[in-house]
């Protein structure tokens, strides 16, 4: 199971390079059309904000680690193992319930987006913000698993228990 959790994983960065990696090209395209040939390529801009939209939500919802998100650590690792789990189950419960709620919001929206198109590229918004109910779905399953763990009481592999200091 880990080897096959690891490949997806290689998979996932690979995904998530590719889409940077089109963004930047896609940057370098624009400014030299722009800045050396004197002839600026509006498709250019669109595949870059589209990559970077992508590639942001990508990596969020498959590359990062826990630890990779920013949190409030001086008090997180400031109280007993105890209270960060109550923190880890509030956190989490709240942001379970907050995406699951929107949803059907989301699908709603993302879904009636396929009556219009980009303006350069002429690609169906559906498709460009399909990404943000992969986000939603994510985040939904990540922080399942969170709060399924602190609820066990068992600390989360990415975040390191650190000892109150006595005096």
């Amino acid at each position: 199971m880990t080897a096959w959790l690891g490949r997806l994983q290689r998979i996932a960065d690979i995904v998530a390079a590719l889409l940077m990696g089109t963004m930047f090209a896609s940057f370098i395209v624009q400014v030299a059309a722009r800045y050396v040939f004197n002839a600026p390529v509006s498709w250019a801009d669109e595949l870059s904000v589209i990559m970077g939209i992508w590639a942001i939500l990508w990596a969020t919802s498959f590359c990062t680690r826990d630890a990779d998100n920013i949190r409030f650590d001086i008090i997180y690792t400031a109280v007993r193992p105890v209270t960060r789990r109550a923190f880890d189950i509030i956190t989490s419960l709240a942001l379970i319930v907050i995406f699951t709620v929107s949803l059907p919001a989301v699908w709603n929206y993302v879904t009636f987006m396929k009556i219009e198109a980009t303006a350069a590229m002429h690609i169906r918004y559906d498709i460009v913000f399909s990404i943000y109910i992969i986000f939603v779905l994510a985040m939904i399953v990540r922080h399942a698993v969170i709060f399924w763990n602190a609820l066990r009481g068992r600390e989360s592999e990415s975040r390191p228990a650190v000892p109150l200091e006595t005096e």
